[in-house]
């Protein structure tokens, strides 16, 4: 079910430099929520397993049957959003695991891929304000307050998720659609820092700097492929000929990038958003919506 990958020099540099001790590991078949059966094969593989469970009362009454299973007991890993390669902290050692639908993809963008994986991985960085939330975890598997992100968005959330669907008139599904794009924006104001550097390095120049400033490369022409769809997108939003959620996650997407936002969701694009992170996701939301009725 699992094999290891081999990597590029570009993205083996990457892993050294941010994640050492990381396992990257092809899947055998395509997934959103790996099977917990499946999950704990990885046992087999890595030193130690960590499941990660998160406590009933930061769900929505009527989440989504899979976030549900996500914050539950089961040995869980992965969820819808995630896209091509999936990475978990409730391994030891941590592990990046590459999906099947990859394969077709440029090898430069796969190789992007993988090194924003790793790089999220290796942040050191904590939700902020979580360190100061009392909750009740109802068990040990609550991820501590550390200065690693979390692997999914309700680890970003925490007890503020509910307060997100309360702000929107969205359903389920578009809740977490939305609160996915939220975190993903969030991490993105920090992955942005390191591929800047990458792109830096290769203008300096020097043979050592070859492999990181192609990654550079690679991470601007995402945002290139990117930059055309955001002209025109509150207008979209405003004919309904675009979903708000769809919208938001294609910005959201954008702040990874470095690229200029459109409004309303220049906002996220902010010093604010990356130190006071959920409660002004929630605020924004709040105001956005207000906005848009």
């Amino acid at each position: 079910m699992f094999s290891e990958r081999a990597l590029s020099p570009a993205v083996e540099a990457v892993r050294e430099a941010h994640a050492p001790e990381a396992l990257v590991l092809d899947v055998e078949t395509d997934f959103e929520t790996l099977d917990p059966a499946v999950a704990e094969d990885l046992g087999l593989l890595v030193d130690r397993l960590q499941p990660h469970s998160y406590p009933s009362s930061w769900l929505p009454a009527d989440s989504p049957a899979l976030l549900a299973q996500y914050a539950g007991s089961e040995f869980t890993i992965g969820a819808p959003g995630d896209g091509s390669i999936a990475w978990t902290r409730q391994t030891e050692p941590p592990v990046v695991l590459v999906k099947p639908r990859i394969e077709g993809s440029p090898d430069s963008f796969v190789d992007f891929l993988l090194a924003d994986a790793l790089v999220s991985l290796g942040l050191d960085v904590s939700v902020p304000g979580a360190e100061d939330e009392s909750v009740e975890t109802g068990g040990p598997g609550l991820p501590p307050a550390t200065s690693v992100p979390p692997e999914h968005f309700l680890g970003f959330f925490r007890g503020h998720y509910p307060e997100l669907a309360d702000a929107t008139p969205l359903g389920p599904a578009g809740t977490y659609q939305l609160a996915a794009a939220l975190y993903d924006a969030w991490l993105g104001l920090h992955t942005r820092d390191v591929f800047g550097e990458w792109v830096d390095s290769g203008e300096a120049g020097g043979a050592d700097t070859d492999e990181l400033a192609s990654l550079g490369d690679a991470w601007q022409d995402a945002g290139d492929r990117l930059e055309g769809r955001l002209d025109g997108l509150a207008g979209e939003v405003a004919r309904g000929e675009t979903e708000f959620p769809d919208a938001a996650e294609l910005a959201c997407a954008a702040v990874k990038h470095a690229l200029e936002l459109p409004a309303p969701y220049a906002a996220l694009d902010t010093e604010a958003y990356r130190n006071r992170g959920a409660p002004f996701a929630v605020k924004w939301a709040e105001k956005t919506f207000d906005a848009l009725e």
